[in-house]
């Protein structure tokens, strides 16, 4: 059975198999990229802050007792958060949550308010146990962070339609 087979039959929620892990990976890839590349090249380059993720990594971990090298910040970014993190949220949580309270439609506005969603969880949440200020005080980088993680949420769900395609 294809990816698009499966996904298409798969209801409420996706199979657990390889075509869906596949899915997730490929779609986090491009919208990773896509987070890294608006907030380390675009928005510098415009003026605005410097995008650091690992760095909140980093301070997660520390504030939670594990190693918090540089090694490590980037490992929980990239893979744990970029690749599986937010790929299991949209399939598994926010997906099927948006389908049963909205109902079936449109990928675009879904999509930008699960990567709305993802700030208040990233810049509202993490940073708070992490020992930062609360959405980072507000400051330049609290707002190309919005961006990003808008942006990656339509990336990685515009990736995930592309390859559900027949």
């Amino acid at each position: 059975m294809s990816t698009s087979t499966a996904i298409a039959r798969e209801g409420r929620f996706p199979p657990l198999n390889r075509d869906t892990l596949g899915l997730m990976f490929i779609a986090g890839v491009f919208a990773t990229m896509a987070f890294d590349f608006w907030g380390q090249v675009v928005s510098p380059g415009l003026g605005w802050a410097n995008l650091s993720p690992h760095g909140l990594a980093k301070s997660l971990l520390g504030a939670l007792g594990l190693p918090n090298g540089d090694f490590a910040g980037y490992f929980m970014h990239f893979y744990l958060v970029g690749l599986f993190g937010y790929p299991i949220g949209w399939l598994f949580v926010f997906r099927p949550a948006w389908e049963a309270f909205v109902g079936r439609g449109g990928w675009l506005l879904p999509s930008a308010v699960y990567g709305f969603g993802l700030w208040v969880f990233a810049i509202g949440g993490i940073t708070a146990v992490a020992g930062l200020p609360f959405f980072l005080n507000f400051t330049g980088i609290t707002w190309v962070a919005l961006v990003g993680h808008v942006l990656y949420g339509i990336v990685m769900v515009a990736v995930m339609q592309v390859l559900r395609r027949p």
